[in-house]
């Protein structure tokens, strides 16, 4: 490569780095803004985890219940006679 083509696109580069930041587009705050939308609309809260993780034990609470009565019941109906 000669170094007038090295000039110029150096200054092609450089031209069309500054108009993407006159847009906004290399910016920091624009990338951290957008991290910051795509977090609040995709990810639940952490009340809504806290409410989930509380449900989910709930829920296994009930089916370890579940399944104490139903051996209860199995075995009085089956197990030994005294």
């Amino acid at each position: 490569m000669s170094s007038s083509t090295r000039a110029l696109f150096v200054a092609a580069t450089v031209g069309v780095v500054e108009a993407l930041k006159d847009q906004g587009i290399c910016r920091w705050n624009h990338i951290l803004r957008s991290a910051h939308h795509y977090a609040r609309n995709h990810v639940g809260s952490l009340s809504q985890a806290k409410k989930f993780s509380s449900a989910v034990s709930s829920a296994n609470r009930l089916q370890q219940s579940e399944e104490s009565l139903r051996t209860v019941m199995y075995l009085s109906c089956w197990g030994p006679n005294n």
